[in-house]
């Protein structure tokens, strides 16, 4: 029953904004759903925010550590953030349609080839202004630990743009952050079902850590060490459990 009502609270969120997001798109002007639909989603799922620091609005990059798909819900419920997401959530059914709403940008991450370009795809958005978010583990972790930063996700990045800004976010679930992981060979169906039929709400705290200047650092190896050891600080992690990727 707890699992029906609250995919029901979001399936009357999705037709409740859609309206409204194509009201905004038709006379061109920025629509604030998708934010507030994702922002919904959270809240349906169990997932209360509470934000500490300041996120910054424009011309930044946040990185955080990855745990769980609310990530998504809950940064961009408070940023506004585009994603960057692995080209085969682009393929799935639904899912892949409100990614491509909140104009995800998808990467195909498993192509070392294609560093290049997912790069410059990265860097025209983040041109514009528009905050945009990537997790540069490059997968979800545990609850228990921040795995190494793929510093290669972060080629879009350096040379920095003029006035870009890289911004750490920690999130923390605190004592569900186990339960609500999803890591290993998990299905994502059965992920969802586990983590909506838990029992009453959960606190998560987002924390918008003090942003990187990546003009003051020599190069993406630098910036990837740089904001993990500041999310794992924020985290109260051990800090030597994992080394920054070193590509």
């Amino acid at each position: 029953m707890r699992l029906t009502l609250r995919v029901g609270a979001m399936v009357a969120g999705l037709l409740f904004c859609l309206p409204f997001h194509y009201a905004w798109r038709l006379f061109g002007r920025p629509s604030p759903w998708p934010r507030a639909f994702l922002a919904w989603v959270a809240r349906a799922a169990g997932m209360r925010a509470r934000i500490v620091g300041t996120p910054r609005r424009r011309h930044v990059l946040f990185v955080s550590n990855h745990l769980s798909w609310l990530d998504i819900m809950l940064i961009a419920g408070a940023t506004g953030a585009a994603f960057v997401s692995k080209e085969e959530v682009a393929r799935w059914p639904v899912f892949g349609w409100l990614a491509r709403l909140n104009g995800t940008i998808f990467v195909a991450r498993a192509d070392r080839r294609a560093v290049k370009g997912q790069a410059d795809a990265l860097r025209a958005a983040l041109a514009t202004g528009q905050p945009v978010a990537l997790f540069p583990e490059g997968t979800t972790a545990g609850g228990e630990e921040v795995l190494p930063f793929r510093a290669s996700l972060l080629a879009s990045v350096m040379p920095p743009l003029p006035g870009l800004m890289v911004q750490p976010v920690a999130i923390d679930y605190g004592a569900a952050a186990t339960q609500i992981a999803w890591v290993g060979d998990e299905p994502a169906a059965d992920n969802a079902k586990r983590v909506l039929a838990r029992k009453g709400a959960t606190m998560v705290t987002l924390r918008f850590l003090d942003p990187i200047d990546p003009h003051a650092l020599p190069d993406r190896k630098a910036l990837a060490e740089a904001a993990r050891a500041r999310i794992v600080a924020a985290l109260g992690f051990d800090a030597s459990a994992a080394r920054p990727d070193p590509l």
